[in-house]
């Protein structure tokens, strides 16, 4: 058993959900010895650039989570401009795009994962994205931890996948299968210009929740798949651009749209550094 192995193996015999929750209280500790060691540590192993934050002393956020899903000084990540530019959703790194092709969907080389089984096993809302595009973008501990909207949207559906929380990163993913769809997530689903597209928060080892704005926090929640319909309210719309959710520790973005519907941008591949607002694609003139 090499070291990939054997650090996948782990994580099967890891009690998970404990750890991430124990870490969670930990995470919104105000205490100020317990909070600064924390960020204090964490500052200095992840070399994070606070100059980027708008507020840029470390010690002064209220907790630890508050410190770890900073905002970020807007100047610094400009929006793409266009009207048919799709905004790349969070910083990190691409770890792979390309289309969805026989209802699955590429998490590493061999390894393929369920479109219909992301989205919480509904047959009917991955036949939005049967023959369309997929990026997943995976965000480190060091990244900003916010992500934003590809393209303007109105959101028609929220569902809470209950799942693992095996880590998400580049070993895991070439060792776990379908990784991504195991993994606890929050499945958003909006209209836009390009038609149906769906952002999925994914969460991982020691990740506390998952928010978004409309909703709060929206993991941990229940032990069953539950769905939020907005369709019949049609008064959520944000802008691209503008934040849609967050993760307290770090995880993965998954971008989807339909058949014919984009192009990714041809710089893009995997492994590729991603900044929030940059160019991420296309919208194909229909």
């Amino acid at each position: 058993m090499n070291k990939d192995q054997l650090f996948a193996f782990a994580q099967h015999i890891t009690p998970q959900k404990a750890l991430s929750r124990a870490i969670g209280k930990i995470a919104e500790c105000e205490v100020s010895w317990v909070k600064n060691t924390f960020i204090n540590q964490f500052v200095k192993k992840y070399q994070v650039d606070m100059s980027q934050a708008i507020n840029d002393d470390a010690l002064s956020y209220r907790n630890f989570n508050d410190f770890f899903t900073r905002a970020i000084r807007p100047e610094l990540r400009p929006i793409c401009e266009g009207e048919k530019t799709i905004a790349c959703p969070a910083d990190g790194a691409i770890s792979q795009l390309g289309k969805i092709e026989h209802g699955t969907i590429l998490q590493a080389k061999g390894h393929h994962y369920s479109l219909t089984s992301l989205l919480g096993g509904d047959a009917s809302l991955s036949d939005q994205f049967l023959g369309g595009s997929f990026a997943t973008v995976y965000l480190s501990p060091k990244d900003y931890h916010r992500v934003h909207m590809p393209l303007t949207g109105k959101l028609t559906k929220m569902i809470h996948v209950p799942g693992k929380l095996f880590s998400v990163n580049k070993v895991t993913a070439e060792q776990i299968p379908s990784v991504f769809a195991r993994n606890e997530r929050t499945v958003c689903l909006f209209d836009t210009e390009a038609g149906p597209m769906a952002v999925i928060l994914v969460g991982a080892m020691i990740v506390a929740s998952i928010e978004t704005v409309w909703a709060g926090q929206v993991t941990p929640f229940n032990k069953n798949v539950v769905t939020w319909d907005y369709e019949a309210l049609n008064n959520i719309e944000l802008q691209k651009g503008e934040e849609m959710g967050r993760f307290k520790l770090g995880s993965t973005a998954i971008v989807l749209f339909g058949k014919d519907a984009v192009e990714w941008d041809k710089s893009l591949q995997a492994e590729t550094p991603t900044t929030m607002g940059m160019q991420f694609g296309k919208v194909k003139n229909k």
